[in-house]
């Protein structure tokens, strides 16, 4: 038997860009704990096929709310949707995110406003608009979904790690400002993880064979290396933990 302060079942909790990769591992770990869950993405074929192989998996609710998570107007009708049709949010996992690599004095002003959008701007749209109902119930978990290059960064990804460096600290802001409403806002941060995404990275030999010696855990990530962090993050058992992030990367932010 679990212990109840991980009890989170009957939990109604919304992950962004949930389609697939880390954000459907995390939906469905959230769903496998008894969670009524919301998948977010833009495509509404390719989520609603998603939501349909995930309600067969899992014994809880699968719904879908299909909104762009960088406009704001969109976010707003969004939410408002999502807490009519399936209730109040208990939790929000933003995890909505993208890459994109180049050497810094060749980043176009285009892509820097459109990784900007994706991993940061978005985040702040989310978390205001499903916090606004979150304080005035006096309850709520959002997990921001930092990452390893939070802390550090490697050549060709700059641009990446500063938005992943500010949602860092606005995690923090976010606790600051909505902790005394009873809203506890963390950040997980995942290392090298093998997705659909990074299978580029992964299928190069060179590249995995520094991942596998730069981490203590001697390999790469998978996704459900990171249900477990979640699952603690959005539990009573994290009732008195806020503006931290917790790094799930095997150890590599540890070492040199």
């Amino acid at each position: 038997m679990s212990h109840p302060l991980f009890d989170i079942s009957g939990s109604t909790a919304l992950v962004t860009g949930s389609s697939r990769g880390i954000g459907l591992a995390l939906a469905r770990g959230l769903a496998q704990a008894g969670c009524r869950v919301v998948l977010n993405g833009r495509d509404g074929d390719r989520l609603a096929k998603t939501a349909a192989e995930l309600a067969a998996e899992v014994s809880g609710e699968v719904h879908t709310a299909v909104f762009d998570v960088t406009d704001g107007p969109s976010v707003a009708a969004g939410i408002a949707d999502v807490e009519q049709r399936v209730g109040p949010l208990d939790i929000l996992v933003n995890n909505a995110g993208m890459q994109l690599r180049a050497p810094l004095l060749e980043f176009t002003d285009s892509d820097w406003h459109r990784i900007l959008n994706t991993n940061l701007t978005s985040a702040f749209l989310v978390g205001r608009e499903v916090a606004r109902g979150m304080t005035e119930r006096g309850h709520g978990k959002i997990v921001n979904i930092c990452s390893l290059q939070s802390e550090v960064v490697r050549p060709g990804i700059a641009p990446y790690a500063a938005t992943k460096g500010a949602l860092k600290m606005l995690t923090k802001g976010m606790c600051a400002d909505w902790g005394p409403h009873g809203v506890q806002v963390n950040g997980l941060g995942p290392g090298y993880i093998e997705t659909e995404l990074t299978q580029p990275l992964v299928r190069d030999e060179e590249f995995s064979a520094w991942v596998r010696r730069r981490t203590p855990a001697g390999r790469w990530g998978r996704t459900e290396d990171l249900v477990g962090g979640v699952l603690f993050l959005a539990s009573p058992a994290a009732d008195f933990v806020s503006g931290q992030v917790l790094y799930v990367d095997g150890g590599m932010t540890s070492v040199l």
